[in-house]
């Protein structure tokens, strides 16, 4: 069990570096004024989105093998559950904006994106709190 521990540790991990750096690319994006560096981006956007996806799979992939092989129960848990759902949502909501960039259809700011690109740090602040100290 073990194993799969230290995989779900490494998945989570390896996705999170995406969530973190997938937005920074939309704030650099945003401010792009020349189709040349816009074709760069969107190059680098999709081949981050599509090297994500499998990290996103296997994070909860072996945590979803964890919680069922250890049955872990509570209230935390439940809240964590809640947090991974909205990793997942804000996983594909990062596919819409990526989409949005390739049809030039982008609506928001680059000060947008820096807000938006806030929003794993915290997410993955209260899971790590959620797990480790377990509060109820």
């Amino acid at each position: 069990m073990l194993w799969i521990k230290a995989l779900h540790i490494i998945f989570v991990t390896s996705w999170f570096a995406g969530l973190f750096y997938l937005p920074r690319l939309f704030v650099n994006h945003a401010m792009v004024t020349d189709n040349a560096t816009s074709d760069r981006l969107k190059l680098m956007e999709r081949k981050l989105y599509r090297f994500m996806f499998p990290l996103a799979l296997s994070a909860v992939g072996f945590g979803l093998w964890l919680w069922l092989s250890y049955g872990v129960t509570g209230h935390w848990m439940h809240a964590k559950l809640s947090f991974v759902a909205l990793l997942v949502a804000y996983h594909f909501y990062c596919g819409k904006l990526l989409n949005d960039f390739k049809q030039d259809k982008n609506q928001h700011s680059h000060i947008w994106y820096r807000w938006f690109n806030e929003l794993p740090v915290i997410v993955l602040c209260f899971i790590v709190i959620l797990v480790v100290v377990k509060p109820f």
